[in-house]
């Protein structure tokens, strides 16, 4: 399976050093002002004071808050791809493809948990997030992990369905506002991916290997 990281949105792997601090030093800066008040109340000026420099240093880097936003989204994805890309198994290589798709729905919404106003901001601020180069990311793994497994048919749009029952915004609705717990949420998402890759529940699985 290729697991050659495609690039995310803004990369900046050219950016000069001293470039490339003061870009981190404000990411840190709006990243804590995001963990205290909440992504929705967090502007230009707040991170412009925070980070101890002018507003329009702010919008030359980012261009707006939406600009921001995927700049912060990034950060997160980049350490997200490391993990399922080149990260110890089940996440990462050196894993049955089931299990590692597993493990990626488990760690998504495990991140939600943590970052879920930030993912859902960052979905609903750019105009097609289904063409972020985050998303793209996320979506030919789990393609190349069903393909991998042996899973037959139209692979890409299967792929597109499961990544999108992961989306922040959804998870958000079903564990705040229905009541699920992530747990359960994320025992969801393994069911499902055994009945994608075998056609049968994970409880059946177990139970003809106890048998």
């Amino acid at each position: 399976m290729n697991t050659r990281p495609l690039p995310l949105a803004d990369d900046r792997s050219s950016e000069r050093g001293d470039a490339a601090r003061n870009r981190t030093r404000l990411l840190e800066a709006a990243a804590l002002l995001v963990a205290e008040r909440g992504v929705d109340a967090v502007t230009m000026d707040d991170v412009a004071a925070r980070a101890g420099v002018g507003k329009g240093t702010v919008f030359r880097r980012f261009g707006s808050r939406a600009g921001l936003v995927r700049a912060l989204l990034d950060h997160s994805e980049r350490e997200f791809q490391q993990g399922f890309l080149f990260g110890p198994p089940p996440l990462g290589p050196d894993a049955e493809p089931l299990d590692r798709l597993v493990a990626f729905g488990r760690a998504r919404i495990e991140l939600v948990e943590v970052q879920g106003e930030l993912l859902r901001a960052a979905e609903s601020a750019a105009e097609s997030h289904y063409f972020a180069p985050s998303h793209l990311v996320s979506l030919t793994h789990v393609d190349a992990l069903l393909r991998a497994a042996g899973v037959g048919g139209d692979t890409r749009l299967l792929a597109t369905s499961l990544v999108a029952s992961l989306e922040a915004t959804l998870v958000l609705h079903q564990w705040r506002e229905l009541g699920y717990p992530l747990r359960q949420l994320a025992d969801n998402w393994a069911e499902l991916a055994h009945r994608v890759v075998t056609g049968t529940s994970a409880s059946a699985r177990d139970t003809r290997v106890v048998t």
